[in-house]
Order: C-alpha cells, then structure tokens, then sequence
C-alpha cells in the first residue's frame, strides 16, 4: 500500500449539479460503457466513498451487529475470489471476460450467505444500495477533459489510488485510462 495516493475529493457542482453532464450509456456498445464506468470510478472514488461511508453510517446506526455481519460476509468472500482469481487460470480469465458476472457473483453469494444469518435488508440498504447508486452514477455521468487527464496519470503509473487498485484486484486494471 505504500505509494498510494488518496484522490482530492471532487466539488458537488462538478459531481452532481450544474456543470454535471449526464447521458443514458450506449448499451449497444459494451467496451465503451465499461470504459464510462471505470473512468468514472477512478475520478470521483472520493466522492463515492463518502456517499457509501454515510450510507453504512446510517444502517450501522440502525443495526451495527447485522451490518457488521454483512461486511465481513463480503470482505470475506471478495477475497477469496481474488485469491481464486490469482491462483486458478480459468477464474482469472472469467474475472477479466465478465467482471459485472464477477461482482454480481460476489454480491449473490453474499446476500445468500446473509439471507441464511438473517441480514437480508441490512445488506441490501447497507451494502449492495450504495455500491448499486454509484455503479448507476459512474454509469450515466460523461467523462470531462480533467478527468480523462487524472485517469491518464493513473493509468500510466504515476498515481496508484484505492479505487485503482480495487479495479486492479477485479482484472480491470488494462480499461483503466483509456
């Protein structure tokens, strides 16, 4: 972890109000898509990972044991698949070929592991909810010249973020930046 850089956070004009640009993603074009939310990912990982920590704070408020619960479930199985991933050639492929089939995996194992403890809405309101609104938020805002240069520094090594580095651990560390 030494080297990694914590992005600036990101205004709320540029991040939700007036100079914001959103547009419906081209799900027609699957590459390009990816490439909107992978982009997006890396520039406002600041901002997503405040909007998720007050999401957990509130639910955490409201039922810690379960959400606690929640989180260990899928930090747990999250890292048993990168494991699997790095370990066993025919996971790894299938993670870099289908990483929205990847996570999906991991969120459906989880919420049946959970579903069996008894968490069920704590997981969905606590955990798969945010992670859900900023997929939908990466997916729908358009990339400006500033973030495709900060994607640029990221790509090419001169930057390594959290966020890159969780994109890297899902086999999507060759979309970053491009």
């Amino acid at each position: 972890m030494a080297g990694v850089q914590p992005p600036p956070l990101r205004s709320l004009d540029d991040f939700l109000l007036c100079s914001t640009r959103f547009a419906t993603p081209d799900v027609r074009n699957l590459d390009r898509w990816n490439n909107r939310i992978i982009n997006n990912l890396l520039y406002y990982q600041s901002n997503y990972f405040l909007c998720v920590l007050g999401f957990l704070l509130i639910v955490g408020y409201f039922e810690p044991f379960q959400l606690f619960t929640g989180m260990t479930v899928v930090t747990l199985l999250f890292t048993g698949f990168v494991w699997a991933a790095e370990n066993q050639a025919p996971i790894r492929r299938f993670r870099r070929n289908h990483p929205t089939v990847s996570m999906l995996a991991i969120l459906v194992a989880s919420y049946l592991f959970i579903s069996v403890l008894g968490g069920v809405a704590v997981f969905l309101f606590g955990i798969a909810f945010p992670i859900f609104m900023v997929l939908i938020h990466a997916s729908v805002r358009l990339r400006s010249l500033k973030n495709k240069l900060e994607n640029k520094l990221e790509s090419i090594g001169l930057k390594r973020t959290p966020m890159g580095i969780l994109l890297e651990a899902l086999g999507q560390e060759q979309e970053a930046g491009s």
